[in-house]
């Protein structure tokens, strides 16, 4: 085995389960604004925007703006309303990743030095590390709405290796996303574990992951 000396994680669909969080967050919100319909109905509605939030990469103004013109309302509802509720208790939904607690304690545990590298928002991503109870785990927490650079831009990975003091070749980048985690981890020297959610492999990218796991706790076998 490879030495390792300090690992880096990403956050959503990684730590934290966006999937449950965001089909929860969705669930409440038909509940609040669309009661007036059928069961069925509502579970269409609930599956549509799980479907067109595509995994949280669609632009936030953007989908509210479609979900304000496309949605069954009985009393139209403007993009602005949504954002401010979604903005208010999104967040509330959060649930960390099956295994994820247990996995940190472990790398602790064995002297592994923990970094944080997640894109979004600065208030928005604090507010889900400090809810989940991650932020006593890691020695460096980098978001790219906080440091103006965002993944996969190997900068940011190079930003979190210098403040953990660690080199590239010692360390390691666990994440869902093949070019935000691994590709671009990869273009910082990084070797990667791939975690596989939702998103396919892209044949074309010129940087395989080192190991692949479909759940945290199949780390124990590699570190």
């Amino acid at each position: 085995m490879k030495e390792v000396q300090a690992i880096l994680f990403d956050l959503d669909n990684t730590l934290m389960d966006r999937d449950y969080t965001f089909r929860s967050f969705s669930t409440q919100f038909v509940q609040a604004f669309l009661g007036h319909l059928e069961p069925a109905e509502a579970q269409a509605v609930i599956e549509d925007m799980i479907h067109r939030d595509a995994d949280g990469y669609r632009d936030k103004d953007g989908f509210f703006l479609e979900l304000s013109e496309i949605l069954p309302w009985e009393k139209p509802v403007t993009a602005e309303h949504i954002r401010a509720y979604y903005d208010a208790s999104y967040i509330n939904h959060g649930a960390a990743m099956e295994h994820a607690l247990e996995i940190l304690e472990y790398c602790v545990e064995r002297g592994y030095t923990l970094g944080l590298v997640t894109n979004g928002k600065k208030e928005i991503q604090n507010t889900k590390i400090d809810i989940l109870g991650l932020r006593e785990y890691f020695k460096a927490i980098v978001i790219s709405g906080e440091v103006g650079i965002a993944k996969p831009d190997p900068a940011i990975y190079q930003l979190a290796l210098d403040r953990l003091g660690a080199s590239a070749d010692q360390t390691l980048f666990i994440g869902d996303h093949p070019v935000n985690d691994i590709w671009g981890a990869g273009k910082a020297g990084l070797e990667g574990i791939w975690l596989q959610r939702k998103h396919p492999w892209d044949d074309q990218l010129d940087i395989q992951p080192w190991k692949m796991i479909r759940e945290l706790k199949e780390l124990k076998a590699i570190l």
